[in-house]
């Protein structure tokens, strides 16, 4: 291969990935407002069935141009450009194809709460970012109709969601309502700018406060009973989406989105299984560490139950995960040769949907580090029990997601569309978030048997969800059915336990991609150890991970063998 060769592949590769950058900003203008990316006019949605439309016939114009290039001359990180591109390409038409746009998900993360993140990761440093927040805040009504339509032909075509999941999909924007206007996350970008209190910025604020209560609000109360209206016309009693026209077709095409593999359902069940119960014996043994010994079921009725474990209030549990994050931060440098400029902060998620949420998920900073990182932990104490916060804090915060997104947006020499797409990779995002659980052991988060359980508890929760996914959506799995089965590997509570069996109905597939993606990350761990021996450093390693960027599976394997080779053969020093 001449350099010419290669320069010229690399040159068609780089206009591409420009190319494609501008099509998904222009598509999904959403994307680009979180990245940072200036847009030519206030739209953040486009949602209609002829964008839909655009976006298909678009993607593959941009297809059949990636398939042109030969990755041969390229370097590994190109190799890897090219690859996501392809996938991300082709993942749009596949998903087109099975008319995901026709039954879009309505939760947790359904398009109220999608604008409500935005509004909570959005700042006005100045009089012009708050009259253009406005503006796009003005446009979230027609947003909201605009899928409301989307769904009306897909039930036209057959299409029916699961009656549990409109039922929560409805209360969660109700429990938004019941926030008052001038409360409610849509001023909040106000409450939380420097310059508020400027007369121009504090007019905007006056006319972003009027939009929600004369136009947002009205339309999340016609969106709300849009919803319940949904319950008398067909509502499934069913949760697996398999139940319905093309329903395998639909499920295999979000099987692989988000394992980025092309495991079908059978080998992720099988998985799953296999994984539950390798768990189950390291759990026999922490529970004997405990004074639980061969009592499995005995320790995990313990722990849901001492009220040790419970904050007394939304306040003291926030402020305890304030203070084990800063405990975890101080072992940061040891690990870590990469650190984001960004920070992070600790919020408790609202009390009117904590109950239907998680009891923790990150909110990234936004890509122009004009503000922090959010970790959201949950307004019910009961749902994070204190034996589960040392695991919770990796996963969500540092080194986990607040610190992997942190660090891709720094990572300027990767394509727009890597820095700022890692929403596409489940499998590799979450995949280094249960990484760090374990890693969490080497950093010495864990102080007590419960909270070495904790840890233990967390896997346990992924792995059976390889299981109760795919028997929710592949075999038929009843809900009650699927809560039995988590209830008796795990200490949750069952509020929890049946807001995440409605999670799984109403995300087919997405619950794969953690386990798969942490068995992913331990193999290069193990492989790197072995490979390396003495040589391994932690700081290189997780370097070598973080520079890879948010990818599949087989692209970071790619990626992680390029740097074991080039380890390999780099001059080893001798001794003097």
């Amino acid at each position: 291969m001449t350099e010419q060769t290669h320069q010229a592949a690399s040159q068609a590769l780089s206009a591409l990935a420009d190319r494609y950058w501008a099509f998904e900003c222009h598509a999904l203008p959403l994307s680009a407002v979180l990245a940072g990316q200036p847009l030519d006019d206030a739209v953040l949605f486009r949602e209609s069935a002829a964008d839909h439309q655009r976006r298909d016939d678009d993607a593959g114009q941009l297809l059949r141009l990636a398939e042109q290039i030969d990755a041969g001359p390229l370097a590994a990180q190109e190799r890897a450009t090219l690859a996501l591109i392809r996938r991300e390409l082709a993942g749009l038409r596949a998903q087109h194809a099975v008319d995901s746009w026709q039954r879009p998900w309505l939760f947790p993360a359904g398009p109220d709460f999608t604008a409500m993140f935005w509004a909570n990761s959005t700042s006005v440093g100045d009089v012009a970012a708050a009259a253009l927040y406005v503006d796009r805040l003005a446009g979230l009504p027609g947003y909201l109709r605009d899928v409301q339509s989307n769904i009306e032909a897909g039930h036209a075509r057959g299409y029916r969601y699961p009656r549990v999941v409109l039922q929560s999909a409805a209360a969660n924007t109700r429990g938004i309502l019941g926030a008052a206007p001038e409360a409610s996350a849509w001023l909040s970008p106000f409450k939380r700018s420097p310059a508020a209190a400027q007369p121009a910025v504090q007019a905007q604020a006056d006319r972003a406060l009027g939009v929600v209560h004369d136009a947002l609000m009205p339309a999340l109360q016609a969106w709300a009973g849009y919803l319940e209206s949904l319950l008398g016309r067909g509502a499934r009693e069913s949760l697996s989406c398999v139940d319905g026209p093309a329903g395998a077709a639909y499920y295999r095409t979000w099987v692989r989105h988000f394992t980025s593999t092309t495991d079908d359902a059978d080998e992720v069940h099988a998985l799953g299984l296999a994984e539950v119960a390798r768990l189950e014996r390291e759990i026999e043994s922490v529970a004997r560490d405990a004074g639980h010994a061969g009592n499995v079921p005995g320790y995990r009725a313990f722990l849901a139950s001492d009220p040790q474990f419970i904050a007394p209030s939304r306040d003291a549990l926030r402020e305890s995960i304030e203070a084990l994050c800063k405990r975890v931060d101080r072992r940061i440098p040891e690990f870590f040769g990469l650190i984001p400029r960004i920070t992070y902060g600790v919020q408790s998620i609202p009390d009117a949907v904590s109950a239907r949420m998680p009891p923790a998920y990150a909110q990234p900073s936004p890509a122009d580090g004009s503000a922090a990182g959010i970790f959201w932990i949950s307004g019910l104490p009961s749902k994070a029990p204190s034996y589960l916060h040392p695991a919770l804090v990796v996963h969500e915060a540092w080194p986990g997601h607040l610190m992997h997104l942190a660090l891709l947006n720094e990572q300027a020499d990767l394509p727009a569309f890597r820095r700022y797409g890692a929403v596409k990779y489940t499998a590799c995002v979450e995949g280094w978030a249960l990484y760090c659980e374990m890693l969490g052991a080497e950093m010495g988060v864990y102080t007590t048997p419960h909270e070495h359980y904790g840890r233990l508890e967390m896997q346990m929760w992924r792995a059976v969800r390889l299981v109760v996914d795919t028997g929710i959506h592949w075999y038929g799995w009843s809900r009650e059915q699927a809560m039995a089965y988590m209830a008796e590997r795990l200490s949750l509570s069952r509020e929890t336990i049946e807001g995440e069996v409605d999670r799984y109905a109403a995300l087919p597939a997405q619950a794969l991609g953690y386990q798969i993606g942490g068995l992913k990350f331990g193999e290069l761990r193990r492989r790197a150890e072995a490979q390396l021996g003495a040589r391994f450093k932690h700081r290189d390693f997780h370097a070598a991970l973080m520079s890879a960027g948010a990818v599949t599976l087989p692209v970071l394997d790619d990626l992680v063998s390029d740097w074991l080779q080039r380890q390999l053969t780099a001059e080893v020093p001798h001794a003097a």
